[in-house]
């Protein structure tokens, strides 16, 4: 089971949003056949049976092991992923090109960024995933309360000034290409 997958496909990201087969791949997590899936979840074992072929068609639960009881097989699926994230690829092919804005302070410049990071990360662990390699990443995520925007303002200035100098420390032509995005906003009242 990957720890999170990046669903790029508008037909995948409609069968796992579904209410049904989005609460059937939050009980994946914990391999279950169908049968015990109903008894879990309430819903009758042949409805269940039904989602859990849609989710399986598209790549959303795996096989975990068969069991014989007497002349029967009993399927005991899994989810693919712990965690599911919807690229905006998989809504519209332009959803995260961040160049399509040209408002570089704006936050659709930001979320279309943060879309291009969901993408390009997400094509990188799909990748990654078949040869078993880790993906080499970088994450840095802190909160900071600022006085005024003068004290953001130079803030800004302060890291700008700090990641120019770094980069031109360690930039080689030669060198594999890393995309840095470095992003502030404010907190959202309810996660304040």
């Amino acid at each position: 089971m990957q720890d999170v997958e990046v669903i790029e496909d508008a037909d995948t990201a409609a069968v796992a949003l579904d209410p049904v087969r989005s609460r059937l791949l939050g009980e994946l997590t914990e391999p279950a056949s169908a049968a015990g899936l109903a008894a879990r979840v309430g819903i009758p074992r042949q409805k269940v049976n039904y989602h859990l072929k849609a989710l399986e068609a598209h790549g959303l639960v795996e096989l975990a092991e068969e069991r014989r009881h007497g002349g029967i097989t009993e399927r005991v699926l899994r989810a693919s992923a712990a965690r599911y994230v919807v690229s905006p690829a998989a809504v519209s092919a332009s959803a995260a090109q961040p160049d399509a804005t040209s408002d570089r302070q704006s936050a659709g410049y930001l979320v279309a960024l943060a879309g291009r990071l969901v993408r390009e990360v997400g094509a990188l662990v799909r990748r990654a995933g078949t040869s078993g390699a880790r993906v080499p990443t970088l994450t840095i995520d802190t909160q900071i309360g600022f006085r005024s925007a003068a004290d953001r303002a130079a803030f800004a200035d302060d890291l700008t000034a700090a990641v120019l100098d770094l980069a031109a420390r360690y930039h080689h032509d030669d060198g594999r290409p890393h995309r840095l995005v470095v992003a502030a906003h404010p907190l959202p009242e309810e996660d304040a």
